[in-house]
């Protein structure tokens, strides 16, 4: 264009200020454009929003196994804390049952000649009450109710001891192995706990040291424990560290994995019972599982110290560690103490603990799969992972049916969130179940 050219009549689109020949085109929906031609670029970009998703979902999983478990886990102590304080005030409320003493005989006295003999009160007949009940021998709790108050000052720790190792026992606090013996019991006492979900109740157990005080409170009295020892196993060192050894003390062992974050190793955790700090000891007395169910475990495992022989059925102990005369009686028809008597002269047919009738060999086997920690222990999680799966899949669809319907993508993701965070955290958590406990 010429420099002073009068301007074309249809307008210079190109000039500077020249106004468009006609307006811009208004964005396209993207429901509106055709569909993308399945090339190599579309299977790349829909390679990369899956690897995506994927990506998403792993860290959503790594949160609630961090964080979401812990929840899960506070709930159920609150819960087990009320269920315990109730037996407690149960157990304490009932009147205290009178106890008759052993008739006394008067030695005979021998009076001097011409002295007056002494008007004696005759003893033999005479009885005495008491108003002191001694601990109780009780049995061992339904798996998954709560069994005590497990505490250990070094760390901070204070948690509802759980019965039972399962997984869904765990999930609860720290767990009690039931084929060992009952806290307070002779023999050895194990217990279990998560160490990085779940609450962690157990994170810092690498951090007891010897000579720190592990106290647990059942429903028979409150025992203190101190801690004698520690050490680093393999996961399949299930039958060094678990079962009774020395049937005449009572020993507390404490296990979870090794290192934090990782399942490679145990770390085993022992201690001795304080008699001066401590209740009544007593005796075993029901066995919540029957060895010949599942041999090798539990009370059948060989006594290590001794070289041969059965540990739990030899409950018997010497007269020094447990008098005759102090053994208390039970509070269950189901829960009998057995007599106490020599180690030499025991008779095992007579000593040995009752077995629980209708006895459940997985509840021995149970100790083993978190001992190991091993991956499926909970087979019954299959099938509601599938189902939760298939219905987190129904929730998404519905979503995207709702943005196609409305040709909105917002209004289906923001109805559609809702339901799938919550389907996803039930999805999480049965798919957890399937994981190695990571004790």
């Amino acid at each position: 264009m010429v420099p002073g050219d009068p301007p074309s009549p249809s307008g210079d689109a190109s000039a500077p200020g020249a106004a468009p020949d006609e307006p811009a085109r208004a964005r396209t929906n993207r429901f509106d454009r055709p569909p993308e031609p399945h090339d190599w670029r579309w299977a790349v970009g829909w390679t990369g929003r899956i690897l995506i998703s994927v990506g998403v979902l792993l860290f959503a999983f790594v949160a609630y196994q961090l964080w979401g478990t812990g929840i899960q886990t506070a709930q159920a102590q609150n819960r087990l804390e009320d269920e315990f304080e109730a037996l407690l005030d149960t157990a304490t409320s009932l009147p205290p049952t009178p106890t008759t003493a052993p008739p006394t005989t008067a030695p005979p006295t021998t009076v001097p000649d011409g002295a007056a003999p002494t008007t004696t009160a005759a003893t033999d007949a005479a009885t005495t009450t008491s108003s002191t009940v001694p601990p109780a021998v009780i049995s061992p709790p339904p798996l998954g109710d709560p069994l005590g108050r497990l505490s250990i000052p070094s760390i901070g720790l204070e948690k509802i001891l759980i019965s039972g190792v399962r997984p869904g026992d765990l999930e609860d606090g720290p767990g009690h192995f039931p084929e060992t013996p009952l806290p307070g019991q002779l023999g050895n006492a194990a217990i279990a706990g998560h160490r990085t979900t779940h609450g962690a109740p157990f994170l810092r157990i690498d951090e007891v040291e010897i000579g720190d005080d592990v106290v647990v409170q059942t429903l028979a009295g409150t025992y203190t424990y101190v801690v004698t020892g520690q050490q680093i196993v393999a996961p399949t060192d299930y039958q060094k560290v678990i079962p009774t050894v020395d049937p005449s003390t009572a020993t507390l062992t404490l296990t979870s994995c090794h290192p934090r974050y990782s399942t490679r190793e145990r770390i085993v955790i022992t201690a001795t019972i304080d008699l001066a700090r401590s209740s009544l000891v007593t005796q075993r007395s029901v066995i919540p599982f029957d060895p010949a169910l599942l041999p090798g475990v539990g009370a059948s495992l060989p006594d290590e110290a001794s070289g041969g022989g059965t540990t739990e059925p030899a409950t018997t102990v010497s007269e020094s560690t447990v008098p005759a005369s102090t053994v208390p009686a039970t509070t269950s028809p189901e829960a009998t103490a057995p007599p106490t008597t020599d180690p030499a002269t025991a008779d095992p047919s007579t000593t040995a603990p009752a077995v629980t009738e209708g006895a459940d060999p997985s509840v021995g086997q149970a100790g083993v799969d978190v001992f190991e920690n091993r991956w499926f222990s909970d087979p019954d999680a299959f099938w509601q992972v599938a189902v939760w799966g298939l219905a987190l899949i129904v929730v998404a669809l519905a979503a995207t049916a709702l943005s196609r319907r409305t040709r909105r993508n917002w209004v289906g993701a923001l109805v559609g969130i809702g339901p799938f965070v919550v389907v996803l955290y039930f999805w999480f958590e049965n798919v957890n179940r399937l994981l190695p406990p990571n004790v």
